[in-house]
């Protein structure tokens, strides 16, 4: 009977959990996607690389949400519970407060381990297939945001200016500058369509100049007709991957590398040295650090059956309670900031939720009543 009564809370509890992070994941997600807009209206990058990039951060914003949305769950379900009498079926099977805490604290290692799969596999995985769709990208909307009196410079040194352009298609008196590091190309000319040759968009310029400028001298090309090949520019976007879409296995090599030898190294574009290494352990922290807080999470919310609502100042302690359970929400998420490698405090930050985690069981075990 034991087994039924935890059951059918723990069903309680996983069904506000999803109903919530699913409700607070696509809220955060829709918000977020009208942010990415700026890879179609100003990076120029197509619809496709837009929704792919935004689908694939719903990962990544479900397990940022995981340890809120875990409280509140656990909160909330007890708080009904307590509510509606229910809660008395287990103390009248004579069920004591301490296993009914131990209880909820080994169901949350099933929240745990989601964040953990989450955050040391899926979301870095999803994180570079997101930002591969970026790199592979070849800026098809570019053409679409030359407007009239407006500077464009979404491609990478690359910038077009244009005075005019009518309704028929027809582009008046443009500018295009065209950087590079051995000098740089100023084109400009009256008139110019934009045309589409082999899924490859140009300019077709008409009565203009090429000025080329480099180190050692400058010419100046007169033509009555040129193509100036757009597709060719790169996007202004990052394309270098992040050290969160990074593989787990790559940054725990980097960051024992960096401990054993004290010295980095380069792979690829990945790159292991004394200006990446913070960056680095803030992620291990990230990744493998904060989905303990779920499991001191799941003690805060437990403990409303301290009190029953019979009990003076049972509210009081109810928002005592919640309060707690957000202020370790706040302190998890802004122990980040305290990181630092090559600070003192750092294995102080790393051991708290253990050795918090430690004291809740050691009081569990202790106190035989609450």
């Amino acid at each position: 009977m034991k087994k039924l009564i935890f059951r059918n809370i723990f069903k309680d509890i996983t069904y506000f959990f999803l109903i919530t992070s699913l409700a607070l994941t696509l809220i955060v997600w829709v918000i977020q996607a009208v942010n990415y807009l700026d890879f179609v209206s100003e990076d120029g990058h197509s619809f496709k690389v837009y929704f792919m990039y935004s689908l694939l951060s719903l990962p990544k914003i479900f397990n940022k949400l995981i340890l809120f949305v875990f409280f509140i769950s656990v909160f909330f379900t007890i708080s009904k519970y307590e509510e509606n009498n229910e809660i008395l079926i287990f103390w009248t099977y004579g069920i004591k407060k301490t296993e009914f805490l131990n209880k909820i604290i080994k169901f949350s290692f099933l929240y745990f381990a989601l964040s953990i799969i989450l955050s040391v596999f899926l979301v870095p995985k999803t994180q570079d297939i997101a930002k591969s769709f970026i790199r592979d990208s070849n800026i098809e909307y570019l053409p679409s945001l030359i407007k009239s009196q407006h500077f464009n410079d979404a491609a990478s040194n690359l910038t077009i200016f244009v005075e005019e352009k009518t309704s028929k298609g027809l582009i008046k008196n443009i500018f295009i500058k065209d950087s590079h590091k051995d000098g740089s190309q100023i084109i400009s000319a009256k008139e110019g369509l934009l045309a589409k040759k082999n899924d490859s968009f140009y300019l077709i310029l008409y009565n203009g100049n090429i000025i080329n400028l480099n180190k050692k001298n400058t010419n100046v090309i007169k033509f009555e007709k040129s193509e100036f090949n757009l597709s060719k520019y790169e996007t202004k976007s990052t394309i270098f991957p992040k050290i969160q879409e990074t593989d787990s296995s790559r940054l725990l090599e980097c960051l024992n590398s960096f401990r054993t030898t004290n010295q980095g190294y380069e792979r690829g574009l990945f790159r292991c040295n004394e200006s990446s290494i913070d960056a680095v352990f803030k992620e291990i922290y990230k990744r493998l650090i904060l989905p303990f807080y779920i499991i001191l999470a799941a003690f805060v919310g437990g403990c409303l059956v301290i009190k029953s609502k019979t009990q003076i100042n049972f509210s009081k302690f109810k928002s005592i309670i919640f309060l707690l359970g957000f202020i370790l929400i706040i302190f998890s998420e802004g122990s980040i900031n305290f990181l630092n490698y090559f600070s003192l405090n750092k294995s102080f930050i790393v051991i708290i939720p253990f050795v918090l985690i430690t004291f809740v069981y050691l009081t569990i075990l202790i106190n035989k009543k609450i």
